[in-house]
C-alpha cells in the first residue's frame, strides 16, 4: 500500500481517496499488517469511507491477521452501520477466524458482543455459526 493511499484512507479523507482511485491506485492493496483500506475503515468506524470503497469495488472478503475480514472487524469494533453495509454488499458471512478468535464467524462474534440487530440480520442472510 503506498503511503499516500494509506494516509488518505486512515484519515478518512474522502476527496483524496476519490482522487487516488481515479488515478488508478489499487483499491485492495495491503498495508504492513496485511489489511486493505476497507478493512481499516471498517475497524475504525469510517462509514462514509466504507460506503465509497464498496461502491468502487473493494474486495469484501480479504483477511489478514487472525483471518479477520472487514465484516468481522466492524463487528469487533461495534460499528453496526458498517456491518450492515458489508452484509448488504455481499460480504462472506461464514468466513472463520483464527488465532485469538479460533473458528469464529461473524455471527459468533456478533452473538458474543450482544449485537442483536446484527445477529438478526446475519441470520436473515443465511449466516451460520
Amino acid at each position: 500500500m503506498n503511503k499516500e493511499w494509506q494516509d488518505a484512507t486512515r484519515q478518512g479523507n474522502i476527496e483524496k481517496v476519490r482522487l487516488l482511485l481515479e488515478g488508478g491506485v489499487d483499491i485492495d492493496s495491503k498495508d504492513e499488517h496485511g489489511q486493505t483500506a476497507l478493512m481499516n475503515a471498517a475497524h475504525a468506524g469510517k462509514a462514509e469511507l466504507v460506503r465509497l470503497l464498496i461502491e468502487k469495488g473493494a474486495g469484501l472478503n480479504h483477511t489478514a491477521k487472525y483471518n479477520l475480514s472487514a465484516l468481522m472487524l466492524s463487528i469487533i469494533g461495534r460499528y453496526t452501520e458498517i456491518a450492515q453495509l458489508l452484509i448488504e454488499a455481499g460480504a462472506d458471512l461464514n468466513l472463520r477466524s483464527s488465532g485469538s478468535f479460533p473458528g469464529k464467524t461473524a455471527l459468533d462474534l456478533a452473538e458474543e458482543a450482544g449485537q442483536s440487530q446484527i445477529v438478526e440480520l446475519l441470520r436473515q442472510k443465511g449466516a451460520t455459526g
